[in-house]
């Protein structure tokens, strides 16, 4: 099995950085159980993916598996080792395509417990593996472990990436850490309900992303599913977001799509926002010591 990557194993290989790079999010609608089809269902939407030009595919969140699990049994029966087919092939159409692909899976991992698990694959294999620390409602029941590894961040042929699960987003600390190991684009694999919300606004959940991305400077490349799943609608809510924070693809809510968005890593180098201000350099730390503290 090939090992895990967690921060403390980055590869840094000192890659000439790309000017600009192709990014591509997949918003599909695996079906819970149907591994064998969910698998090709991946597949056409990457190889889509590689002819419109992408050098970078994000995936959903449990992709391979699909979701709204009845039980422990169930999530178990689906679930994989990390050199199970489905990252197998991933890995090969990595390879075949010259493409990284960053994407969602039920792992099968250590003494039998179940992850929700993010892999960033390029042409050489495997280059990352990362464990969902934030499990979210029924993630809690259905029997997946929480990982405890600070998300990977990745020198890749098309730019420096970084990459974490779903609700892991929504925590400002976690997307920081990735941030500070120089994240130029922030990968992440999703699944989002489909809640209520006023009339015109968009979704809590981009808007969200769209603060990930402004704040630190980075850009962030979210894939989320799509359809109804046992009950549960999808929000499809798939967005590629620019440094400063704004979506440069229009939001497919609900459907099926492949959104595309070609983008320039170099202005994530640059955290200036002003002539006198830097979001890194600005940064107090010794006055956030409480962010990181437990409160009773």
């Amino acid at each position: 099995m090939t090992p895990r990557t967690t921060t403390d194993q980055v590869h840094r290989q000192g890659t000439e950085r790309p000017t600009a790079v192709t990014v591509a999010c997949c918003q599909i609608a695996p079906r819970v159980g149907r591994v064998t089809e969910n698998r090709a269902r991946v597949r056409e939407a990457v190889l889509a993916a590689a002819d419109r030009g992408a050098d970078i595919v994000v995936l959903p969140e449990l992709a391979n598996s699909g979701y709204v699990f009845e039980d422990a049994d169930e999530l178990r029966s689906v679930a994989e080792p990390l050199d199970g087919p489905t990252v197998r092939e991933w890995e090969a159409l990595a390879a075949r395509l010259r493409l990284v692909i960053v994407g969602g899976l039920a792992e099968l991992g250590e003494a039998g417990r179940v992850h929700n698990t993010g892999v960033l694959v390029d042409g050489t294999g495997l280059r990352a593996s990362y464990r969902k620390a934030h499990l979210w409602n029924g993630e809690k029941t259905w029997g997946f472990t929480p990982g405890d590894a600070p998300p990977p961040v990745v020198d890749t042929p098309h730019g420096r990436i970084g990459m974490m699960v779903c609700y892991d987003l929504e925590f400002p600390e976690w997307v920081r850490l990735a941030a500070l190991e120089g994240a130029e684009l922030l990968c992440g694999p999703v699944n989002w309900p489909l809640y209520p919300r006023p009339e015109g606004e968009r979704p809590g959940e981009v808007v969200r992303m769209q603060a990930d991305a402004s704040v630190n400077r980075m850009f962030v490349a979210v894939a989320d599913r799509t359809g109804t799943e046992r009950g549960q609608d999808w929000l499809g809510g798939s967005v590629i977001l620019d440094a400063n924070g704004y979506p440069v693809t229009a939001l497919r809510l609900g459907e099926e799509a492949i959104v595309t968005a070609t983008i320039d890593l170099a202005e994530a180098r640059d955290k200036t926002i002003s002539e006198l201000n830097d979001v890194h350099a600005d940064r107090r730390p010794g006055l956030y010591t409480r962010v990181g503290t437990e409160q009773s």
